[in-house]
């Protein structure tokens, strides 16, 4: 077998060379016992090059076993470019579709590595990587006993470009478990941390983007929609994949405060038409939905694009309340002619099953969206006429206010006198 050692010109040949060769050789390249100043930087542009090639061919074991080999390396670097090393394969694997179980095992492998060599700086990295890793896979309470010992240590340290990472993912994590207020308190904590530093563009588009999703929660969508606009300007300018999501957030917000006429012209500015494809169109399709109160549209809009609404929950939660809004709206419009209608008419005319709509009229009657009552027995809806309200009672309310302003009147110059 050809040796191939820790030089400019195998690095050139590795280049050159089909994958399968290039893998092998960059191989060669890391067992190479030379230690000169020379040959580490060579080594270290093949685990670069052999990270690339790994993750064209989709090895994420490899990858995995080569960190473990690497091992012996680190300890001849300094440690700022082992951490660079340990992260760039970190990120090579996450490259790879249907790795994060793999990842969780990678991390909590490094994490175990750091902590006997005492790696601290690379350790709490690697420990806020693996809490991501654990909220993506849905395991919050392993991932929220992970944040709350690290955020600890980390504030001690006050390591504030860290700090404003954990924060940030602390934030998402309790808005994942539906604790708003203290997803709010993270965020907050967050750009209290972030104000003392320099935050990286990409960094302060996460700021943004999560504030946006807490305030459109809250329904404050005009403020949501603001935020949502700064974050998609950070994406756009780095060319962020995330650029499209915060697109899509803001024409939700538009159609949430009935603004979807303007979605169509958002979509064809300069900087909205980057990003035509799924997911702006089904945005489209609710907005036009919604601009003519058509259920039937609504719910094509849904079964089209399913991947690009109900599958993002961000979306999904606002659209179900949007969808309920619109179903009450045309449920009144369809019975306000009516003292007594049958059930199954009413359904007929919407267009929904029977059981739906009779759940969805008692639920407004109890709500006090309209006085009537369901005669399930006849399968009707009955239509009380509006009470209208006694004008005697407001005005004795007005005259007995009146009667006490007298009385009040009367007895400070009762007082002035007996005075």
């Amino acid at each position: 077998m050809v040796s191939y050692p820790a030089t400019t010109e195998t690095i050139a040949l590795a280049q050159e060379a089909n994958s399968s060769e290039a893998i092998q050789i960059l191989y060669q390249v890391l067992e190479d016992p030379s230690s000169s100043p020379e040959a580490l930087r060579i080594k270290e542009q093949a685990i670069t090059n052999l990270c690339d090639r790994l993750t064209e061919e989709k090895r994420g074991e490899d990858l995995r076993t080569l960190l473990t080999k690497l091992r012996p390396f680190f300890s001849l670097i300094p440690k700022a470019k082992t951490a660079k090393i340990v992260r760039g394969i970190i990120d090579a694997v996450a490259k790879i579709p249907g790795t994060t179980d793999l990842q969780i095992t990678l991390c909590k492998e490094m994490v175990e590595w750091t902590r006997a060599e005492k790696r601290t700086f690379l350790r709490q990295r690697v420990e806020a990587r693996l809490a991501a890793l654990l909220m993506e896979n849905k395991e919050y309470v392993e991932a929220l006993a992970l944040l709350s010992t690290l955020v600890k240590e980390v504030r001690r340290l006050d390591d504030k470009l860290l700090l404003v990472d954990i924060d940030l993912l602390e934030s998402k994590l309790h808005f994942s478990l539906r604790n708003l207020p203290k997803a709010k308190a993270a965020l907050t904590a967050a750009r209290t941390a972030a104000n003392a530093i320099y935050v990286p563009p990409a960094q302060q588009g996460t700021i943004d983007l999560q504030s946006g999703i807490l305030h459109a929660e809250e329904k404050d969508y005009k403020t949501g929609y603001s935020y949502f606009f700064e974050a998609f300007e950070s994406f756009n300018a780095l060319g962020d994949p995330r650029a499209v999501f915060s697109l899509k957030y803001m024409l939700l917000c538009k159609i949430m405060v009935s603004q979807a006429d303007d979605v169509a012209g958002i979509i064809s500015s300069k900087a909205g038409l980057q990003y035509v494809g799924s997911d702006l169109d089904a945005m489209k399709a609710v907005a036009d939905a919604h601009s003519k109160r058509s259920l039937k549209l609504f719910e094509n809009a849904l079964r089209d694009y399913k991947a690009q609404l109900e599958d993002d929950p961000i979306v999904h939660r606002h659209l179900s309340s949007l969808y309920d809004t619109l179903l009450e709206q045309n449920l009144c419009r369809l019975i306000e002619p009516f003292s007594r209608v049958e059930i199954g008419h009413i359904a007929e005319l919407i267009g929904l099953p029977v059981d739906h709509v009779e759940k969805k009229l008692s639920q407004m009657i109890l709500d006090k969206k309209f006085a009537g009552t369901l005669d399930q027995g006849a399968g009707c809806l009955i239509i009380f006429e509006d009470p209208k309200a006694d004008a005697i009672y407001s005005a004795t309310l007005d005259t007995i206010a009146n009667m006490g302003k007298v009385v009040d009147s009367l007895y400070v110059r009762s007082a002035k006198i007996m005075s």
